[in-house]
């Protein structure tokens, strides 16, 4: 029996989100990627703020999308955000939420600000 499109669609969310947040974090260390990094950033500023506005702080299209797909699976255990689920699932802990939460603000405002840093270093070197 084959594999159902929302069991795909699960597993390449995990991937993708999961690379996302990982460029995110690190994407302003290579020059080459530096200003893709920077714009991802500051979509990723918008969406948590503007869309936030009538989603709630924080809210990511990504996630909204993975969740619908769980739902599909009959997956109803999705916490309120897409990092709490991959942390709670490598670790096999529950982490508390908020705690996930100051953490991804935390390093989110930190990979904007080297993101930030090194283009503008790059920019006044050129």
């Amino acid at each position: 029996m084959g594999m159902s499109i929302y069991n795909f669609l699960d597993k390449f969310f995990f991937v993708f989100h999961s690379f996302v947040i990982v460029f995110s974090l690190l994407g302003w260390i290579w020059k080459k990627t530096r200003r893709i990094n920077l714009v991802l950033l500051l979509l990723t500023g918008l969406s948590w703020g503007i869309l936030g506005i009538w989603y709630g702080f924080g809210f990511c299209p990504c996630t909204e999308w993975h969740w619908q797909v769980r739902m599909e699976l009959g997956l109803y255990d999705t916490p309120s955000s897409y990092t709490k689920l991959l942390i709670d699932k490598i670790t096999g802990w529950d982490v508390n939420a908020n705690f996930v939460d100051v953490l991804t603000l935390v390093l989110l405002l930190a990979a904007l600000t080297a993101s930030i840093w090194t283009n503008l270093r790059d920019w006044r070197s050129r």
